[in-house]
């Protein structure tokens, strides 16, 4: 029976650590201690993804399960000469769903706090604000940061051009309600806590498998590319969100769910059946997807020919990309899921 409680404070560990996409330095050396401390071999590659490898009965063969380390944010565009920073989007990330608040500049020297502001309300068509309140949503150009930082203030904290920006930790907690976890970022902090557990718990899996905290997945599966090219798989697992909405027949709850293709293609359909036969195994009830606008680690390597079987398991989610909410049994119930997978003869 799952303790959801040291599940939540996990996650939490992970949605602490800021990691925008390209600036990963924050996570990646917190998940370096914590994979050695659970002692399994692990290093970090050219591209930034952080990698656990436990060794199989055959050594011949080898599967990798992903669970991209980044998040999504915004870069600074212009630094201005009054304290206000412009930013444009990093990854799938919209102004209004982060509202008004604190936001965190990772300069090169320090990190920066200041406040996302979309400007006042009490105003008149003749001022463009106006528009935000009765036509369309706030955009990044219509958005900016509040520093109240000099030129020289923010020069010296090292803001400029390229510097990423991500929600602060000011309100990035994550709170329980009842067994569901809220917080920003479960995509895809939560699937990382997945790979955590994993690595405590499978010890002795049919083949070698590595577990992958990949780099730069939310701009382009970067770090999960460069993995694949250079290592040779037989199979691909990636850790994702599913995204609840009324175009999907997925219901919240304890149940994962398995993908069959997303918005780069189709998954492995034996791949597919030997994730539902673990399931099935454990008395698991699963629940079956095909998504739109939607790719993982594994639809982006097989769309590109690097590996030959990939595989997609998710756990349902609210406000993807937002305010996320997911039950932390469906999280616990991947965990589990992919024990048995793993250490199960494979095909």
């Amino acid at each position: 029976m799952w303790d959801y409680e040291d599940l939540f404070k996990k996650i939490e560990e992970l949605v602490m650590h800021h990691s925008p996409s390209g600036v990963e330095g924050e996570i990646n050396q917190f998940l370096m201690q914590e994979f050695a401390a659970l002692g399994v071999e692990v290093w970090c590659d050219r591209a930034d993804n952080i990698i656990a490898k436990i060794p199989g009965l055959d050594p011949t063969r080898q599967i990798a399960i992903t669970a991209h380390k980044d998040e999504i944010g915004a870069i600074v565009k212009t630094v201005g000469d009054n304290g206000q920073v412009e930013v444009r989007k990093l990854g799938g990330a919209f102004p209004w769903v982060y509202g008004e608040g604190v936001v965190d500049l990772l300069g090169d020297n320090a990190t920066v706090s200041g406040i996302l502001s979309f400007g006042s309300r009490h105003v008149s068509h003749e001022s463009p604000q106006k528009v935000q309140q009765e036509d369309t949503p706030v955009k990044w150009e219509d958005a900016w940061i509040e520093t109240k930082c000099t030129t020289s203030e923010l020069e010296a904290a090292g803001i400029r051009p390229g510097t990423r920006m991500v929600i602060g930790k000011h309100r990035k907690h994550p709170i329980r309600l009842n067994d569901y976890i809220a917080s920003y970022t479960l995509d895809n902090k939560a699937s990382v806590a997945i790979l955590l557990a994993l690595a405590e718990k499978v010890k002795q899996p049919a083949v070698n498998v590595y577990l992958v905290a990949s780099a730069k997945e939310e701009v382009g599966a970067i770090g999960a590319l460069f993995f694949t090219q250079n290592q040779r798989l037989d199979a691909l697992i990636a850790l994702e969100i599913c995204p609840l909405s009324s175009e999907y027949p997925i219901e919240e709850g304890k149940s994962p769910v398995i993908l069959f293709q997303d918005g780069y293609g189709i998954y492995d359909e034996t791949l597919n059946g030997q994730l539902r036969q673990s399931a099935k195994q454990l008395d698991m009830s699963v629940q079956l997807a095909t998504l739109s606008g939607f790719g993982s680690d594994a639809s982006i390597a097989m769309k590109f020919g690097h590996v030959a079987r990939g595989a997609c398991l998710a756990f349902p989610t609210q406000n993807t990309h937002g305010y996320e909410i997911a039950h932390l049994g469906a999280i616990a119930n991947c965990i589990d899921l992919l024990q048995v997978f793993c250490e199960t003869r494979f095909e």
